[in-house]
C-alpha cells in the first residue's frame, strides 16, 4: 500500500503541542515559540504544504488549527498486527519472527514469559503473554 504524499519528520514536541494551537492566526515567530522550535525550521517546513496564507503586505499567517490538522496528516499511520501466538517481534531483525523452540516462564500471576529463538538471526527474542492465552509449550 505506497501512498504518494511525501510525509515531513516532525519532532515529537510539534506533535505533541500542536493540537492545542487555538483557532486562531499566528505569524511564523508566534507558532514556532509555541511549538519550541527554531523560526528556520517551521520557515522550511511552509515550503512542504503547510497551510497558510499571506495578506496584502505578503506577511505570512497561520491558522493554529488547520496547522494542528497538517500536523496529524504528517504522523505515521498506526500499524496494528497481532502476532500468532508462535511469533514474536525481533528487535534484532526488526520484524516479525516464528519462535523457535520456545519456552514459557511464569513470571507474577497469571504473566508468563515466552523465550524462544528467531529463526531469521538466531538471536533469542522474549514475549510475554497472558497464563490463559498461552500455547501448551514446554514450561521451565
Amino acid at each position: 500500500m505506497e501512498n504518494n504524499t511525501k510525509r515531513t519528520k516532525l519532532p515529537h514536541q510539534v506533535i505533541v503541542k500542536a493540537p492545542g494551537l487555538l483557532p486562531m492566526l499566528y505569524t511564523p515567530r508566534e507558532i514556532s515559540e509555541a511549538l519550541n522550535i527554531a523560526e528556520s525550521t517551521f520557515r522550511g517546513w511552509l515550503q512542504t504544504g503547510i497551510p497558510h496564507q499571506r495578506d496584502k503586505r505578503n506577511r505570512i499567517w497561520i491558522n493554529g488549527e488547520h496547522f494542528a490538522g497538517w500536523v496529524n496528516e504528517q504522523r505515521k499511520p498506526k500499524t496494528v498486527s497481532n502476532l500468532n501466538e508462535d511469533e514474536a517481534y525481533c528487535l534484532h531483525c526488526n520484524q516479525v519472527s516464528k519462535l523457535i523452540s520456545p519456552q514459557v516462564q511464569p513470571i507474577k500471576g497469571n504473566l508468563v514469559l515466552i523465550k524462544g529463538t528467531c529463526e531469521k538471526c538466531g538471536n533469542i527474542i522474549n514475549r510475554g503473554a497472558h497464563r490463559d492465552r498461552t500455547p501448551e509449550l514446554s514450561q521451565s
